[in-house]
């Protein structure tokens, strides 16, 4: 499984997807970390309409997630693997870069 992976993702080594996987991982706990205080500094509340929770939480977490992905990717010498993915959920965004 972990060969089809690498494979998939074209990393050469199992330190290489180990990184990979930490930075996925880390990237998510430190978004919901920053999320509490975003969300405290626009002083969020669960009664707020469905569509606009729905907004604010597009407009918030998804850029934070992607900035830290590349933060923490780049700072562990992964840059070039989270660049690519970077741009492949910008295209489904329907951004294009090239």
């Amino acid at each position: 499984m972990l060969n089809k992976l690498k494979d998939r993702w074209q990393v050469d080594s199992n330190l290489q997807l180990f990184v990979i996987f930490f930075v996925f991982s880390v990237s998510g706990s430190l978004t919901l970390f920053i999320r509490k205080f975003v969300f405290h500094l626009i002083h969020f509340d669960p009664s707020w309409p469905f569509l606009f929770k729905v907004l604010v939480y597009v407009v918030t977490i998804v850029p934070i997630y992607q900035l830290s992905l590349l933060t923490l990717g780049t700072l562990l010498g992964q840059f070039v693997f989270f660049w690519r993915f970077e741009k492949k959920m910008l295209r489904r965004f329907g951004i294009r870069i090239k």
